[in-house]
């Protein structure tokens, strides 16, 4: 696991690099897409426009998460990435929304159409090299920091690649069958892909904003993780969420009613370790030991192992 600096450097890096890589494809795919009067680039161009807003959000969140602790956030500040995935799914959504419309207009209007020119054809083949790479690239730094964001805005670049492609059969389509209106068309099922997986992304990040988990699998692991440690009875109530890429959990247990306070603390902490041995990027774990066999009372929250 990456420790937190190490992590805020791979995020500030990968960033960097997205936003640069990005620009220089807006720029070209804007100008071409103009210059052209090819609709399907524009938008494709539009589209690469919003990735570097995005890189810039995460630069901007790379800062944020990299704060330690306060008063007023005593759990730090790692689940500002969660909303910056938030507010990434939305900046999509709304580039999905404005090339949809405009596609729309563009159908309905009535106006002939010219042929794209040329060389529409190999600016997308620049773009899809150049997205490729750094889709593969932001999805590898993703794996290796465990970061929702920037698996999240790889998730956006692979859509690119796929939506360049689209544009890239659209053009040839175009001038084998000297039909225009396939560009326009090419444009619209390019917006509806953009859209879809907006919302994809709106509701991933949901997960974590609401204190839940991606991998249910973990509390399996917890019940195991406890069950082997000798004196570590009936594991229960166990409540796990993330921060960021890491699990804050908290549980309960029981022990021997006869211990020692030192002997349950103990127990407690030989959980904590077991736990930490099955389960990777924890945050912090919170055990609370019972004497064996109390009777409890139904807990509104928490898991136990008969209900996975």
């Amino acid at each position: 696991m990456e420790g937190s600096a190490a992590r805020n450097r791979v995020l500030v890096r990968t960033s960097w690099i997205s936003t640069i890589g990005n620009a220089i494809l807006s720029v070209a795919k804007i100008v071409v897409g103009v210059v052209a009067g090819s609709f399907a680039v524009l938008g494709d161009g539009i589209d690469s426009a919003t990735d570097v807003v995005i890189s810039v959000v995460m630069i901007f969140t790379s800062r944020i998460v990299s704060r330690p602790p306060s008063k007023k956030y005593p759990y730090g500040y790692e689940k500002a990435e969660t909303i910056a995935t938030k507010i990434l799914s939305l900046v999509i959504f709304y580039a999905g929304i404005q090339m949809l419309v405009s596609s729309l207009e563009s159908m309905f209007s009535g106006e002939p159409r010219q042929m794209p020119a040329a060389i529409a054809v190999y600016v997308t083949l620049f773009s899809i090299v150049g997205k490729l790479l750094l889709a593969l690239y932001q999805f590898r730094q993703g794996r290796r920091v465990n970061s929702s964001l920037l698996r999240a805005n790889a998730v956006n670049m692979r859509n690119d690649v796929i939506i360049s492609v689209g544009v890239l059969a659209g053009l040839l389509f175009s001038f084998v069958l000297e039909m225009p209106i396939l560009d326009v068309v090419t444009g619209f099922i390019i917006s509806i892909f953009i859209i879809k997986s907006a919302v994809e992304i709106f509701m991933d990040s949901n997960v974590e904003l609401m204190d839940g988990v991606k991998d249910e699998g973990i509390y399996n692991k917890i019940f195991d993780a406890v069950e082997a440690v000798p004196g570590a009875h009936n594991p229960h109530r166990v409540r796990s969420r993330q921060i960021g890429n890491l699990y804050m959990i908290a549980l309960d247990i029981e022990a021997d009613g006869d211990i020692t306070l030192t002997e349950a603390h103990r127990i407690a902490s030989e959980v904590e370790r077991s736990i930490k041995e099955r389960v990777d990027n924890i945050y912090d774990i919170i055990v609370h030991v019972e004497p064996e066999g109390v009777c409890h009372e139904a807990e509104r929250f928490g898991i136990d192992k008969g209900m996975v």
